[in-house]
C-alpha cells in the first residue's frame, strides 16, 4: 500500500559533514520493494558511543546485544536493516547479527563488539542471513551516500525522511551534531525511541556521554507518543568521533559541557517531534503542557495518559473542543490529582478553572484552534511544581488503514 506524504512533514534540511563518519546504503531487499534498506555507516578508530534501549520484555537479539556494546564504550561501525525487525526470532535471530558483526569486523579489522546492528520492521522474521550478507557486501563496495540517503534508508512506513542538526562551542571550538530517525507507528517510548542515530565530532568520554543522552532522552524521546505502543527493537545510538580536537569532556565541570549537553537535548526534541509530526495517520500535531503536577515525572505520566487517550486524540482529530475527555485522562492516570484544583486549556484559552468551567468560556476561538495543524492543551493541577511537555498527533481512519495492511 503506499502511504500519502503526512501533511504535517517537514522537508530535509542541510545537514553539515561529520568528520569520522562515512555512510552508505545498499539494497538487500529485506521486502519485496525496490529501494535501499541497508545503511552502513563507518566510524573513525576512537569513536565513542552511547545508547539508551526500549524496555521490552520482547526486544531483539540487536537490542539486547547493544546494551552489552555501549558498556565497552568504542564503536567502529553502524547497520541498520529496514523491512525485519528480527524480534522474537530466538536463536536464528542472533545468528543473523553475529554474522553481520563478523563480516563487517573483518573488513575493518576490529572487535565484532565495536559494530553496532539494528533492525526494524515486522516482528517474528528471522532476518534472512543470506540477504543480510549480501547486503552488508553491496554496502562496503558502494560510494560514500548523503544524510538523507541514510535517513531514507532506515525507513519503514515512514513519509519523509527525518534529520536535524545543532552545534556548540566545547572548549573554544565549534562542534557540530548531526541526527538521522526513523518512526512513525508503534511508537510509545519507555526508554528511547524507534531508532534514532546520532553522530558528533566531539570529543567527549563515553560515560559522561551516557549520562547526557539519558538526560537528554527523558526530555524528549520519552516525552511523545503515537498510539501507546513501545516497539521490540527501540533505539537511540550517539557516537562521538572526537574530530573536532577539543579537550574531552568528561563532566560538567568541564568548559562546554553544558553548551554540549543543551545542543544534544536541542537535536533530540527535534528528531523526536519529527517522528510525531509522521504519525501514521497523522493531521494533527498536540503539545501537551502538564504544570502544578506533583512531580516533573508524574506531570510526564499525565500528559502521556492525555497524548495516549483514543478520546482525546479522536477528538482533536474532529476538531471537537472536548475538553471533559481531557479531565477523563488525568483522572484515569493514577497520579495525584485534585479535581477541584484542575485547569484546562486549548490554545491558550482556558475552558476549566479550579474545578469548574469557566463562567466566561467562548468556545469559537477554541473551536478555530482545533481547526489547525498544531494544537496545544495546556492542564494546571494546581497541587505541586512539577511540569512537562509531551507531544503526540490525532487518532485518524488513516492509523487503521496502515497498520490494517502493514505486512503487505
Amino acid at each position: 500500500m503506499e502511504i500519502a506524504l503526512s501533511p504535517l512533514a517537514l522537508p530535509f534540511p542541510e545537514l553539515p559533514a561529520i568528520e569520522g563518519v562515512t555512510l552508505r546504503v545498499a539494497r538487500a531487499r529485506y521486502k519485496n520493494w525496490d529501494r535501499c534498506d541497508l545503511t552502513y555507516a563507518e566510524l573513525a578508530e576512537g569513536t565513542g558511543v552511547a545508547g539508551v534501549f526500549t524496555k521490552s520484555a520482547c526486544a531483539s537479539s540487536e537490542v539486547e546485544m547493544g546494551r552489552e556494546q555501549v558498556k565497552q564504550g568504542r564503536a567502529r561501525a553502524l547497520v541498520v536493516n529496514a523491512g525485519n525487525s528480527n524480534a522474537f526470532t530466538g536463536y536464528r535471530g542472533r545468528e543473523a547479527v553475529e554474522s553481520i558483526m563478523a563480516q563487517v569486523a573483518g573488513h575493518l579489522g576490529c572487535a565484532p563488539s565495536e559494530v553496532f546492528v539494528s533492525s526494524t520492521g515486522v516482528i517474528g522474521v528471522p532476518l534472512p542471513k543470506d540477504k543480510a550478507h549480501e547486503g552488508v557486501a553491496a554496502a562496503l563496495g558502494a560510494p560514500p551516500c548523503n544524510w538523507e540517503d541514510a535517513a531514507r534508508a532506515i525507513s519503514t512506513t515512514d513519509t519523509f525522511p527525518k534529520g536535524a542538526s545543532t552545534s556548540a562551542i566545547v572548549d573554544g571550538r565549534t562542534v557540530n551534531l548531526v541526527g538521522i530517525i526513523k518512526g512513525s507507528g508503534m511508537i510509545a517510548p519507555d526508554m528511547a525511541t524507534m531508532l534514532g542515530y546520532i553522530f558528533t565530532d566531539a570529543a567527549v568520554a563515553p560515560a559522561f556521554l551516557q549520562l547526557l543522552l539519558e538526560q537528554a532522552n527523558r526530555q524528549t524521546f520519552s516525552c511523545i507518543t503515537v498510539d501507546g505502543d513501545t516497539s521490540t527493537s527501540d533505539t537511540v545510538l550517539a557516537f562521538a568521533t572526537g574530530k573536532a580536537g577539543n579537550a574531552a569532556l568528561t563532566g560538567f565541570d568541564d568548559a562546554g559541557a553544558d553548551a554540549f549537553a543543551a545542543a544534544l537535548t536541542d537535536l533530540c526534541r527535534q528528531l523526536a517531534q519529527m517522528v510525531v509530526r509522521d504519525g501514521e495517520g497523522a493531521n494533527k500535531f498536540i503539545t501537551i503542557s502538564v504544570s502544578g503536577a506533583a512531580s516533573d515525572d508524574s506531570a510526564r505520566r499525565i500528559g502521556l495518559t492525555i497524548a495516549n487517550s483514543p478520546l482525546v486524540k479522536t477528538a482533536i482529530a474532529g476538531e471537537d473542543a472536548n475538553w471533559g475527555r481531557v479531565v477523563m485522562a488525568v483522572g484515569k492516570a493514577g497520579e495525584p490529582a485534585d479535581r477541584d484544583r484542575l485547569s484546562i486549556a486549548f490554545g491558550g484559552v482556558w475552558a476549566a478553572r479550579d474545578g469548574l468551567p469557566c463562567a466566561d468560556y467562548d468556545e469559537a476561538p477554541v473551536a478555530a484552534h482545533l481547526k489547525g495543524q498544531e494544537v496545544e492543551i495546556a492542564v494546571d493541577l494546581g497541587i505541586g511544581s512539577g511540569r512537562a511537555t509531551v507531544w503526540t498527533c490525532d487518532l485518524t481512519h488513516g492509523y487503521i488503514a496502515i497498520n490494517a495492511d502493514y505486512r503487505s
